[in-house]
């Protein structure tokens, strides 16, 4: 039996409210892969995947060449035929099969994403000001939208990142922790020194100050660092997980959807990372609001930390006629929300467009 009728792809690019710095650079907009695809019973699903290369080794161009060929030949053929098609890819892939797989999912699966009672999801709110006084003004601003959790970049010079750290420490006065992102921007000295100066007051974990290939470099840090440590770039898939309990070299692992090319692979990576006796954290800075939205729908059950799933927030306007809500420093999902795309916005911002019958 086919699975799939039809596949609309949309590339679009979608600007943001202001740049959001990494170690690697300040991105200004989402380089953003929409899907729309159409099953044999009429039923319709959609994903999502934003290529930011650095979190992946995927480029924009690379992923819209390989979306296609992709949806070319799922269009037709039976549901084992495109899994085996997909888990081809999901290893070089991810972000892109992610697009696709999730969109396929909630076509065949749509009662396993409708939660059927109100959720408030708590995410982080980023901290971008540098100086002390544009910090004052920020962090209250942050507080004051609820947020409980702020996150905190580093990884671009240690003493410049030391001294804001410090000054972060001293405008929120213990009312929110305080979690640092080294965006793998840090050598190893660099990391130990920065360590070296850190006050472990109100810090939650410090994130991947190191290259996600380098594990010698993170082990080194964990076994001096005075704050818990999180991997996040290093991970993409199971034997990561694994090699990160074996080594003892994390207390936390963040996850991603578009790292594990589909909902049901998230959810197990979440059980997987939990049974092993380490705590998961989940999210996506740089997703938009399907992306974010099907990560709160897994954080629901898997996730007692705050969300990085606050990407959506980002971009100067939603695709959705229903945009993902938030209230008090966490995503709300009403009963049965399904988010709903707007051809309207999503034209709007559109870059290429290709639909497969």
């Amino acid at each position: 039996m086919k699975s799939l009728e039809s596949i609309t792809l949309h590339r679009i690019e979608l600007p943001l409210k202001v740049p959001y710095k990494l170690a690697f650079g300040p991105v200004t907009h989402f380089d953003t892969l929409i899907v729309n695809v159409t099953d044999a019973n009429g039923n319709q699903g959609f994903g999502e995947a934003t290529i930011l290369t650095g979190y992946t080794e995927e480029t924009i161009a690379g992923s819209w060449d390989l979306i296609q060929e992709l949806a070319k030949k799922l269009v037709g053929q039976s549901e084992e035929s495109n899994q085996d098609l997909l888990d081809q890819y999901i290893t070089s892939d991810p972000f892109t099969v992610t697009a696709l797989a999730s969109a396929i999912e909630l076509a065949k699966h749509k009662s396993t994403f409708l939660n059927q009672s109100i959720a408030s999801i708590p995410i982080l709110g980023v901290v971008n000001a540098e100086t002390l006084e544009d910090l004052e003004l920020e962090i209250e601003n942050l507080l004051s939208n609820g947020f409980k959790t702020l996150k905190v970049k580093v990884g671009f010079d240690v003493d410049k990142d030391s001294l804001k750290v410090k000054n972060v420490q001293k405008v929120l006065k213990d009312r929110a922790q305080i979690r640092l992102d080294g965006n793998q921007g840090y050598s190893r000295t660099e990391a130990i020194r920065f360590i070296e100066q850190l006050n472990p007051s109100g810090i939650e974990l410090f994130e991947q100050p190191c290259h996600a290939d380098d594990w010698d470099s993170a082990l080194a840090i964990s076994k001096i660092a005075n704050v818990p440590m999180m991997l996040d770039e290093s991970i993409y898939g199971l034997e990561d997980i694994q090699r990160a309990a074996d080594l003892n070299i994390a207390t936390y692992i963040k996850v991603k959807l578009m790292k594990f090319g589909s909902y049901k692979n998230l959810s197990n990576a979440l059980f997987f990372i939990s049974n092993l006796g380490m705590k998961p954290v989940l999210g996506n800075g740089v997703a938009g609001e399907i992306g974010c939205w099907m990560e709160a729908l897994a954080a629901r059950t898997h996730i007692t930390n705050a969300g990085e799933m606050n990407g959506f927030i980002k971009p100067i306007s939603s695709i959705l006629q229903n945009p993902l809500q938030f209230k008090d420093g966490c995503i709300t999902l009403e009963p049965y929300y399904l988010p709903n795309i707007d051809l309207n916005l999503v034209q709007k911002f559109q870059i290429f467009s290709k639909q497969y019958y």
